[in-house]
């Protein structure tokens, strides 16, 4: 089990690329914001032992539309990625725990723009802006958006 800090739960996204890069972890606020995380392991770095790039634009991939479905009304609602604008701000070194939030910008009738900071053990590390089409209905690996919070 990955150390994680309190409040933070693994998420059920044991499928597709998710599933292999994952765990990631959930940690909903009480101001109706979603707080994503995962700790950098061998897998997710470059030969220096950082966090790839790839594994750092996956997650601000993942932290958005899961923060935008969080705050909004889309819950079971497919998000797909228009337009990912990613900004590296610093590293993630193995072994940190990397977190980010998402903060709903606008939405149209067909498009929702968000923005998010990822942090690695509390420095800023990621800032990525998106814009996400409204689709159709969506399931995640067969579940609701809201089963995804339920705690056994």
């Amino acid at each position: 089990m990955t150390d994680t800090p309190d409040g933070f739960f693994a998420l059920p996204l044991d499928f597709g690329f998710i599933g292999v890069n994952g765990p990631l972890f959930a940690r909903p606020m009480e101001d109706g914001r979603l707080k994503l995380g995962f700790r950098v392991e061998e897998r997710h770095c470059n030969p220096m032992k950082i966090a790839h790039g790839g594994m750092m634009v996956t997650f601000a991939d993942m932290q958005l539309p899961l923060g935008i479905r969080f705050q909004g009304d889309l819950p079971d609602t497919f998000l797909p990625t228009i337009n990912l604008s990613v900004d590296f701000l610093g590293s993630a070194k193995l072994g940190a725990w990397v977190e980010g939030e998402t903060q709903l910008l606008r939405r149209t009738r067909n498009l929702v723009f968000a923005q998010c900071l990822i942090t690695a053990d509390g420095e800023p590390a990621v800032r990525a802006n998106g814009i996400f089409k409204i689709a159709g209905e969506m399931k995640f690996g067969g579940r609701k958006f809201a089963e995804l919070f339920k705690r056994d």
